[in-house]
């Protein structure tokens, strides 16, 4: 039971935030924008679809489906593909990186002479009074 939409003497406590057809239908007549127009055509083809989908027999939907599901799945292995080939060119990079810095690494090393210290030295000096 939702707490939201049902209440227990049995109303609703709002009116619900959604169109029917018809309603989609009529609101693009009152509304003249460009972008009310497209989207009140998109709620109606939606419905359309819907009511297609529903009225199908149940082995074509399920058919029906199992086609969209294969493409959702052909499109998410395509991204997966590119986003490992863009890691494996990533890891490239990264390699020569840590070459390059081995190298600077082994080629300091070399050149490792005494240093003088840094800070306050204290010299002790001597009077010859």
């Amino acid at each position: 039971m939702s707490q939201i939409v049902i209440s227990r003497w049995g109303g609703t406590r709002k009116l619900p935030y959604a169109f029917s057809e018809l309603g989609a239908t009529m609101l693009s007549t009152v509304l003249r924008s460009d972008v009310a127009i497209e989207a009140s055509v998109l709620v109606v083809r939606a419905f359309v679809a819907s009511r297609q989908l529903v009225l199908m027999p149940p082995n074509e939907r399920i058919a029906v489906i199992e086609h969209r599901l294969n493409e959702i799945k052909a499109l998410f292995n395509n991204a997966l593909t590119d986003q490992n080939d863009i890691n494996e060119d990533t890891r490239m990079k990264l390699e020569l990186i840590n070459q390059a810095l081995a190298e600077l690494q082994v080629k300091n090393k070399g050149a490792d002479k005494p240093h003088r210290k840094v800070g306050f030295i204290k010299e002790c000096v001597i009077n010859q009074f």
